[in-house]
């Protein structure tokens, strides 16, 4: 399988920010003389000398930190073992150590050269890889053995040696968008019900969706007992209506199966074209890439 483009260089790059520039002319602050000033007599003639201290200088922003240091949390989130979050449970509980010295102090920095050990073992951090994937069919994120379909990991394999897993499932018959990592913060940001993020699908039906249900769907539905709202459903452009376009918060592909199987359409296929902006351009069914730098910034900022 063609995986030349994996080898893709990483181009993004930090938009520049600028302050914008008031169209208010300042004022010039007058130039202070460089002159002692001349004392002043008293009223007993004796010359009153001034003395003047030197003026305050404030500074709004704090002191930058070392962009080597890395807080203890991150570095242990870092190595894989688990989240940010556990690993602040585990600072608490006393099982981590730096330099043979129990740290127990959240917010606690790591400097260069400082030894982490954490519940009995060294950890050595990984690099963050983000990799994404244009899943073909009879692939799966299931790690059950079955000789009808294999793991998704296997079209992946030769992107990198860190232990990287998928964000979210899909099952063998679903296409399209899935992103790899191994920086579990974002992988289970991405895990949780309240998602910021947009993720659009093309389904395909047995039958042509009648406007009717698509208007019923638009307003949302309740799902075993929970109301989902589904931002956006559409028939697509110049295509039978049979297919219909779906735009979800939700990163489960179980989910955009059980809303037209609530309205008694089966299912045929399901394409995720879009994942929290990113889309296939330029990425061939069964190819993968790895992320940009500004893509890496915009899915953690979302």
């Amino acid at each position: 399988m063609n995986k030349k483009d994996g080898n893709n260089k990483k181009s993004g790059s930090r938009p520049n920010s600028s302050r914008p520039s008031s169209n208010k002319p300042k004022a010039a602050l007058p130039k202070r003389s460089q002159k002692p000033k001349k004392a002043t007599p008293t009223a007993d003639g004796d010359a009153a000398k001034k003395t003047h201290k030197p003026a305050k200088t404030f500074q709004n922003s704090p002191k930058p930190l070392k962009s080597d240091d890395i807080r203890l949390n991150k570095y242990i989130s870092n190595s894989g073992v688990c989240s940010r979050r556990d690993a602040d449970i585990y600072i608490q509980s006393g099982n981590v150590k730096v330099n043979g010295e129990v740290i127990t102090e959240m917010g606690y920095k790591v400097k260069p050269g400082d030894v982490v050990n954490f519940d009995g073992a060294t950890l050595v951090p990984e690099r963050k890889e983000y990799i994404l994937l244009n899943k073909p069919k009879n692939f799966t994120t299931s790690n059950e053995d079955d000789a009808d379909h294999r793991n998704v990991l296997e079209l992946v394999r030769a992107a990198t040696n860190a232990k990287i897993q998928p964000i979210g499932r899909m099952d063998k018959n679903t296409t399209g968008l899935l992103v790899f990592t191994n920086d579990t913060d974002m992988v289970r940001k991405f895990s949780l019900p309240n998602q910021k993020s947009f993720k659009i699908y093309q389904v395909t039906l047995d039958k042509n969706l009648k406007f009717e249900d698509l208007e019923k769907m638009s307003n949302g539905i309740t799902l075993d007992g929970h109301k989902l709202y589904i931002d956006e459903v559409t028939y697509i452009d110049n295509e039978p209506k049979t297919e219909i376009g779906l735009k979800l918060r939700t990163s489960n592909v179980k989910v955009v199966r059980a809303i037209f199987e609530s309205f008694q359409y089966n299912v045929l296929k399901i394409d995720r074209v879009s994942f929290a902006g990113l889309t296939k351009k330029n990425l061939p069914r069964g190819n993968w890439r790895f992320l940009t730098e500004q893509e890496i910034i915009n899915l953690k900022n979302v």
